[in-house]
Parts: C-alpha cells; sequence; structure tokens
C-alpha cells in the first residue's frame, strides 16, 4: 500500500464550520487506498496562546512547547473522530511504527514546526508524497493575506522557495505557506510536494488521488518537465 503525508494547517481547524466533518470522510476514503499519515498544526489556539505568552516574557522554547501541546489537543479531536485509539505520537519514529492505515500526529519537539515533522514523516515512511493543506490556495509571490496584489504560483521550484524563505526556523507561532526547515527536508531528500486550500475537501482529493488539482507544485532541483 502506498503512502502519503498530509499536513494539516491548523487554520482549517474551525470547529464551528464543515471543513473538519468532509476532512474526517475524505480520510476514512482514503485510508481504504493509502496509508495515511496526517500531521496537524496549532492553528488560532496556538497562536494566542504563544502571543499571550510572549506578552508576559516566556522565552521562545517554551512558547513553542505551548504551541506543540495545541497541536496534539488539535491532533486529539481529529483522531477520536476517526475512531483511532491511543495516543497521539510524540516523534516521527512513533508515529511510523503505528499499526492502522491512518495515523494522526501533531508537533515534536522545539525549533520543529508541524511542516518540518510531516516533511520528516515523509522521508521516514518513504512517502509517495507531502501535501501541504493550507487556507490559501497554493504558493503566492508575497502573503495574500496582506497584498491583495499577490500572485498565485502553479509552480515553482524548492531552490526559489529557499531564496525566499530560508531555511531557519524563527520563532514560535510564526507561519509560512510552508516555513524554512520543512523546505530544507523536502530539498535535501526530494520530497514531491504540493500545496493546496484544505477548504477546498474536492481538489484536496484530487491532489491525493493524482488528478489535476488546483494548488502549486514544488519543483525540484534537476527536475525535468515531462
Amino acid at each position: 500500500m502506498k503512502t502519503i503525508v498530509i499536513a494539516l494547517g491548523g487554520s482549517l481547524l474551525d470547529i464551528r464550520g464543515e471543513t473538519i466533518d468532509r476532512f474526517i470522510e475524505l480520510i476514512r476514503e482514503v485510508g481504504k487506498d493509502y496509508k495515511v499519515f496526517v500531521v496537524v498544526g496549532g492553528g488560532k489556539i496556538a497562536k494566542e496562546y504563544i502571543g499571550f505568552g510572549r506578552k508576559h516574557g516566556i522565552d521562545e522554547e517554551k512558547l513553542d512547547e505551548i504551541g506543540i501541546a495545541a497541536t496534539r489537543l488539535n491532533a486529539k479531536l481529529i483522531s477520536t473522530l476517526l475512531g483511532i485509539e491511543g495516543e497521539i505520537p510524540h516523534s516521527v519514529e512513533e508515529a511510523v511504527s503505528k499499526k492502522g492505515s491512518v495515523v494522526i500526529m501533531g508537533g515534536t519537539k522545539p525549533g520543529h514546526s508541524t511542516d518540518a515533522v510531516a516533511a520528516e514523516l515523509a522521508v521516514k515512511s518513504d512517502a509517495e508524497k507531502l501535501i501541504i493543506a493550507t487556507d490559501v490556495r497554493g504558493v503566492y509571490d508575497k502573503d495574500p493575506k496582506k497584498f491583495k496584489d499577490a500572485c498565485f504560483l502553479k509552480e515553482i521550484s524548492i531552490n526559489k522557495l529557499i531564496e525566499l524563505h530560508g531555511t531557519k526556523w524563527k520563532r514560535a507561532g510564526d507561519s509560512a505557506v510552508i516555513d524554512g526547515p520543512a523546505l530544507q527536508v523536502i530539498r535535501d531528500f526530494r520530497i514531491r510536494t504540493v500545496v493546496v486550500n484544505g477548504k477546498d475537501v474536492e481538489n484536496l482529493k484530487k491532489a491525493i488521488y493524482g488528478e489535476d488539482f488546483d494548488g502549486t507544485r514544488i519543483k525540484l532541483a534537476n527536475e525535468i518537465d515531462v
């Protein structure tokens, strides 16, 4: 059975909407065809707690630990909705050793985003692809939430992304479509990666199954178009 890894942005976890319910249905369906690993982000809960803690002078490592706790809380919600028993994995190695067609996890250690966890999980599980599900269409030349003239990119090279964003971890709670440490792993291990809007669950399904989808494909170094 082939393996896929989905990095589920915490921004998609709005319990007042229907996205989570549709995502759960999709994962149940996809789990019949793939081994599925889902790495869940911290979202609004993590940002609010980190922001409050930063105002009170909590250091960045402890703030990151707080954010990681939020990702595991979110992962526990998704895992429970899927009827998965047991504790949320605390490491990539623990996740890979889990039985069952679907494994849900959050963050692992400070200075290590859920994007980076998902990228490392793709390496350790020999995944067919890494899908980064976020709350925007894909990758833009600049932040579309701040700039109305931001241009959507159907493709972008991993080297260009690293040129723009670097490979370093910045600070707890910072958000980017793909953060620096994850970009480093994607480049070093040549992970097939796409970025999609996770709110469009049907489009996410297309990306999973290799159909034409609306989103961004990350071109790897020396990749030749065919």
